[in-house]
């Protein structure tokens, strides 16, 4: 992979720079890419640590702490100037549809919060990502700094963003994703080090961090903008997941480790990153299919799990809770005394002494459906 430098006076690439390291200022980067033609930005920017000096243990030994050039800004005004001309530039290129991530401390992440809404942005989760093993308070004057935020918001109020909300669900045991991630940091054989043992980045992010972003708000084949690419991990995850990646990195030593990691990436079979099917994208099955194909029968009863509500199918595909007759979902609600209810979800019919959901019977139908 060889670095790009930046573009000529057209101020245009000629083509989208796929899978390439800009290295260059990320606003001018930015500015030089075609209009909405990113999916996604995943965006780690300066935290503006403002170090007023060396950061020492007790024992007076010497915190690798966060002092480069790039973390340093004059003021909190230069900061804003700054945070304001790379969001921007990044809006510009994101898709109608598309939605940034960005992720910060208490010292900017609510500068930049305030930022995004300011240039029309439309927030959609904090993420509090809490971390297993934190650097300790080392002087014991304030709480332990657990955690980072990531902001998660789409480029407009109308935006249809990407969420894959059952394939989350799925991968918890079945319970909804919550907005705090308990993820350690970036250790161990996924840390770069240069020849002596030293961090090749004070911040670099955990892969686990980058891959659940992605699996949660981008699809295969997706283009990933990151204007603060580091060493690469954003490109890493890319390449293991079938997403394309464009990374801006001013610092040339970066960017190299950066490419030099990205070409040792195996990307991982499709089956394993292919997207899971939605259930809201899954076709219509009408419960009077299933009486038609005979996988329920007329005069048949149906049940609630706990066997506290029965009710007849009919021959037509309704059911009947005498006096009332409806669909599924219908009577259902009614038998609970509920406003809505989920019909497939809530009916069982007994198969060989056990229940079996309604819904495990469409499914039948579905694959017959798929396969046809």
């Amino acid at each position: 992979m060889k670095a790009k430098s930046l573009p000529s006076k057209t101020g245009l690439f000629p083509a989208l720079p796929l899978d390439q390291v800009i290295v260059g200022d990320c606003i001018a980067a930015i500015e030089a890419l075609p209009p909405a033609s990113v999916d996604m930005v995943f965006a780690d920017p300066p935290y503006n640590l403002q170090l007023g000096g060396d950061l020492r243990r007790p024992d007076d030994s010497l915190v690798d702490a966060v002092d480069d050039d790039w973390d340093k800004f004059a003021s909190f005004a230069e900061y804003d100037a700054f945070t304001r001309a790379w969001l921007s530039a990044c809006r510009r290129v994101l898709k109608p549809d598309g939605a940034l991530w960005v992720i910060g401390s208490y010292h900017n992440i609510f500068r930049v919060g305030s930022i995004l809404q300011d240039l029309g942005f439309w927030m959609l989760n904090d993420i509090v990502w809490r971390k297993a093993n934190p650097m300790p308070n080392f002087r014991g004057r304030r709480f332990t700094n657990a955690h980072e935020t990531l902001i998660w918001a789409a480029r407009g109020e109308s935006s249809k963003y990407t969420f894959h909300y059952e394939a989350l669900k799925g991968g918890n045991d079945d319970l909804q994703m919550r907005s705090d991630w308990y993820l350690p940091l970036c250790t161990g054989d996924e840390r770069l080090k240069d020849e002596a043992g030293v961090k090749v980045h004070p911040t670099q992010k955990p892969e686990a961090l980058l891959a659940r972003v992605m699996l949660s708000a981008s699809n295969p084949g997706d283009v990933v903008l990151d204007p603060f690419f580091g060493t690469g991990t954003t490109g890493a995850v890319a390449k293991a997941l079938g997403r394309r990646f464009i990374g801006i990195e001013r610092e040339q030593s970066y960017a190299r480790a950066a490419r030099a990691r990205i070409d040792a990436v195996e990307p991982l079979p499709p089956a394993a990153f292919a997207t899971a099917p939605s259930k809201r994208t899954e076709p219509r099955v009408a419960f009077l299919s299933l009486v038609e194909a005979g996988l329920v029968k007329a005069g048949e009863r149906v049940f609630d799990v706990k066997r506290r509500h029965e009710a007849l199918i009919r021959a037509d595909g309704t059911l009947l809770l005498d006096p009332v007759v409806g669909s599924i979902h219908k009577v259902g609600a009614l038998a609970q005394g509920l406003p809505a209810c989920n019909g497939w979800t809530f009916w069982h019919v007994e198969r060989d002494g056990a229940p079996v959901l309604l819904d495990s019977l469409r499914g039948e139908i579905r694959a017959q459906m798929a396969a046809a």
